[in-house]
């Protein structure tokens, strides 16, 4: 394909035809550009072109194997998962699913938010709030632990804060922005004395 420059350099007379270029048009007072596709040794230049023509190195195809890969599936129902810790369930649903994960179980205050949040449908935004807020919970949470066991978190890094100057600095001078107005709306609000006494 041409570059900009080399179309600006590239001159012919009007109506002649030609393809020593890589296409074929005519002068625009006589017609619309007619475009050719190129080749692929036209385009073996470009990095990756090509990589997945070959349908023989491509896991994907076809999408249905003869015989099928899985051929030691087993059929009928899925066998239950036994249940180790506590799993919240949603009240919409007839029984828990036969499998699922146990890696967080609910714990403490953010696990007392999240029982409450799983008393009501899923439609209900109270649901959503309340298991928003316990992921917040659950940050303090970590934190609080964290300094228990004598382990200093490193919140900044964390946050992302470093890698935020570095990539979206006005977002983050916009961040701090509007945390500093709100924590310092917070410490007027509290500390400003009452008229009326």
């Amino acid at each position: 394909m041409e570059t900009r420059n080399q179309i600006a350099e590239h001159h012919h007379q009007p109506g002649q035809a030609h393809e020593e270029h890589g296409h074929v048009h005519t002068h625009p007072s006589q017609g619309h550009l007619v475009p050719r596709r190129p080749s692929p040794e036209e385009l073996k230049h470009i990095q990756g072109w090509g990589a997945d023509l070959d349908r023989k190195n491509r896991p994907g195809v076809p999408m249905e194997r003869t015989p099928p890969r899985f051929t030691d599936a087993k059929e009928g129902p899925v066998t239950q998962q036994p249940e180790r810790v506590e799993v919240l369930v949603s009240p919409e649903r007839p029984g828990i699913t036969p499998i699922f994960g146990t890696a967080q179980p609910p714990s403490g205050v953010s696990g007392a938010i999240r029982r409450v949040a799983f008393k009501s449908t899923e439609n209900d935004l109270r649901h959503w709030l309340l298991l928003l807020l316990a992921d917040r919970v659950n940050v303090v949470e970590g934190v609080v632990e964290d300094l228990a066991r004598g382990h200093v978190p490193n919140i900044f890094a964390e946050m992302g804060i470093k890698s935020e100057w570095k990539h979206n600095p006005a977002g983050l001078v916009k961040k701090a922005a509007i945390a500093g107005a709100v924590v310092g709306a917070a410490w007027y609000l509290l500390n400003r004395r009452d008229p009326y006494r």
